[in-house]
């Protein structure tokens, strides 16, 4: 079930017989509103930033790159993500009632769930494109082309809406006793299919892809530390490992924000009556699950000279006047990367051009 539809209904739905400890109104109705506002402000702004440097690249003439697909894709789907956070606070501030019917009922929490299952593909399909370019760098340059990626991207995006189909057919609206409604997955047979729901979505949406990213990265460090790299290729190798970095930490942060929500959803199963411990810790979880989202971009920021760059490049990319103080220089650096003092812009031999120092995702090419 996804944080938007388990929290809402968590006095409802989510355990086996319904009965839930009575929750505090000051943590429901003002600590966890104003912590979801919080994260929903600072995600978006942080996903719109991402958003902007990469369109604005692009706008400027510089050549769209393979983690810029992926990179761009990935911050639609979190601010899609966070875009649904709105509603779970009037929920909360309403006593979980239910006032936009029953189509934005089910836009609203079919779009939660792909939003999950559509980061971790990208997130798959990110770390696959850096063991080729890690472990193959030349023979996957026929590979890792714009085109494909998009293509890739476009097929991630399908097959992560097939996956929420059941969501799409089960969402929708709960009477309940005092005349009001409540936004709920009303699966045909409760008592049995909530289990077999929640081992689903733990398995499509985090279980095989944590698997499958563990085993490539697993195989990219195996490969990093046993291979000698000749001189000539010492650069490449060294912008290699620290795009490779960058992924560690992208992944890591997402399986660590997103493991206890997971772990207390199949826990969840086994308990009649959560008590108010289990409450708190299981909004706790879903908090941490939003500000994923909220992290991912500033991560970008703080960690990536190179976006930094590329982002100031956005904002002023002709404002500032350039000055170079070494012309032996002039045919090796563009006028951009002296100004904002990037380091040598890739030449047309590199074989990897989204592990460039210029290249905007040079430390955010793959989560």
């Amino acid at each position: 079930m996804a944080p938007i539809n388990s929290l809402r209904n968590f006095s409802t739905s989510g355990a086996r017989n319904g009965t839930v400890a009575e929750k505090p109104a000051p943590y429901t109705n003002v600590i966890m509103p104003s912590l979801f506002s919080i994260i929903c402000f600072l995600g978006i702004v942080g996903n719109l930033i991402v958003i902007f440097t990469i369109v604005k690249k692009k706008r400027l003439k510089h050549n769209q790159t393979v983690p810029d697909i992926f990179i761009f894709n990935l911050s639609i789907v979190d601010l899609l993500f966070l875009l649904g956070m709105p509603f779970l606070i009037h929920q909360l501030l309403g006593d979980g009632s239910w006032y936009f019917g029953p189509t934005l009922c089910t836009i609203i929490t079919t779009l939660d769930s792909n939003s999950q299952i559509t980061s971790t593909n990208i997130l798959t399909v990110m770390t696959l494109d850096r063991y080729l370019a890690t472990v193959y760098p030349l023979k996957s340059t026929h590979v890792r082309t714009p085109h494909i990626a998009v293509v890739v991207i476009c097929l991630v995006w399908l097959l992560s809406f097939l996956t929420v189909i059941p969501v799409w057919m089960y969402a929708g609206l709960m009477p309940l006793e005092d005349g009001t409604v409540r936004c709920a997955l009303l699966l045909p047979n409760p008592e049995t299919d909530i289990y077999w729901f929640t081992l689903y979505q733990f398995m499509l949406a985090f279980a095989m892809p944590l698997i499958v990213i563990c085993a490539v990265y697993f195989k990219i460090l195996q490969h990093i530390a046993t291979t000698v790299v000749p001189l000539p290729q010492r650069s490449l190798q060294i912008r290699t490992k620290k795009v490779t970095r960058m992924a560690v930490a992208i992944c890591s942060a997402f399986f660590i924000c997103w493991a206890p929500f997971y772990i207390l959803q199949l826990v969840h199963l086994g308990i009649d009556t959560p008590s108010m411990a289990f409450f708190y810790t299981y909004s706790f979880a879903i908090s941490l699950g939003y500000a994923n989202s909220c992290l991912s971009p500033f991560l970008y920021i703080v960690l990536s000279e190179n976006f930094k760059s590329q982002f100031l490049i956005a904002i002023r990319p002709s404002k500032e006047p350039c000055h170079n103080s070494s012309s032996a220089n002039i045919n090796s650096m563009t006028d951009a990367s002296i100004c904002l003092k990037l380091a040598p812009e890739t030449t047309q031999q590199t074989p990897v051009l989204e592990d460039s120092p210029h290249s905007l995702p040079v430390t955010v090419a793959v989560h």
